[in-house]
């Protein structure tokens, strides 16, 4: 069966918004064919103009418009900075808003969702875009339910995805809503996208939360992170800060926005839900992050997540 997918970009989109979901879904089709299938997927880069420039300055070929009519089982819209003045052009609006009421599906990569957005698609729907537009979003767009955290989110027929390579793993999912768990997890291998991240996870990660203050503290959190099984007390960490413990405190809570103490729980839950993704046990992910105990890791999981660490692992490990 033929699935006609359509990815939509303009001037100045992100061309990692295209390439990614393009490259699962033509890897998708050469692993069928080297198995003797049928290609499950046709899928086309479409925009008003038969040449696109992105914002890294690649030039790509694209298909001009498809009729709005057309038949079509997937729609992907790309975002990238030129989202702003796409979001203007009452045109192409007005061809995503029909293309999408043609499509089986709908789903946004990135800004792409500002585009979803200003047709309307997304009004009383949950959604997510980047991080760092979010803001933003929900003030043009209050109508939509933002979520700012989640790698993608699907809504009904609707799928959003937030920043850039999470493209990737809205079209893993959606390969995965087409064909099967192991079709999506071959993919994935062959594309070595070594985690195939469920939707529910954070889109910014505790290690780039921490990437403040100039680096200043970058050494420590390395071997906050390489030493987990070690108590990591504040006099330790001081000590490898070289520095008082006072002075650590009050440093360090204005470098970061935390103390020294939740930077640690942070960093051992982190790595903790990694290990449970990969479907490592309960009791051996609170060994291996520091934990202690697993009762001990299960407050931090729910003070910090809201959920308790076994609901964590059935749900999104692989």
């Amino acid at each position: 069966m033929h699935r006609r997918v359509e990815i939509l970009t303009f001037p100045d989109g992100q061309l990692l918004d295209v390439a990614g979901p393009l490259q699962v879904f033509a890897t998708a089709n050469e692993l069928a064919k080297a198995s003797g299938m049928a290609l499950p997927y046709e899928t086309i880069v479409v925009a008003e103009h038969a040449q696109v420039r992105t914002t890294s300055g690649l030039v790509i070929a694209t298909a001009l418009l498809s009729q709005p009519n057309e038949p079509l089982h997937t729609l992907v819209v790309a975002g990238g900075w030129g989202v702003n003045v796409a979001c203007q052009n009452s045109g192409l609006i007005e061809w995503v808003r029909q293309r999408s009421n043609a499509a089986q599906r709908t789903s946004s990569v990135c800004s792409g969702a500002f585009l979803l957005a200003s047709a309307g698609l997304l009004d009383g729907r949950r959604a997510v875009t980047h991080w760092q537009r979010c803001a933003e979003f929900s003030q043009r767009f209050p109508s939509v339910q933002l979520d700012p955290d989640p790698i993608f989110i699907r809504d009904g027929d609707i799928w959003t995805s937030a920043g850039v390579t999470a493209g990737i793993d809205l079209a893993l999912a959606l390969v995965e809503a087409d064909l099967g768990r192991r079709i999506a997890l071959a993919v994935a291998r062959q594309l070595v996208v070594f985690l195939k991240r469920p939707g529910g996870q954070a889109q910014f990660s505790t290690a780039l939360a921490l990437q403040e203050g100039e680096g200043r503290f970058d050494r420590l959190h390395v071997w906050i992170m390489e030493n987990l099984r070690s108590p990591l007390s504040l006099p330790a960490l001081a000590e490898q800060a070289n520095m008082s413990v006072r002075s650590l405190s009050r440093h360090y809570r204005e470098a970061i926005g935390r103390t020294p103490a939740r930077a640690v729980e942070d960093i051992r839950i982190e790595a903790a839900r990694r290990l449970l993704e990969e479907g490592v046990s309960v009791s051996r992910a609170a060994t291996r992050c520091g934990f202690g105990s697993e009762e001990t890791m299960r407050r931090a999981f729910l003070r910090s997540m809201g959920t308790a660490p076994l609901a964590y692992r059935e749900r999104f490990s692989v």
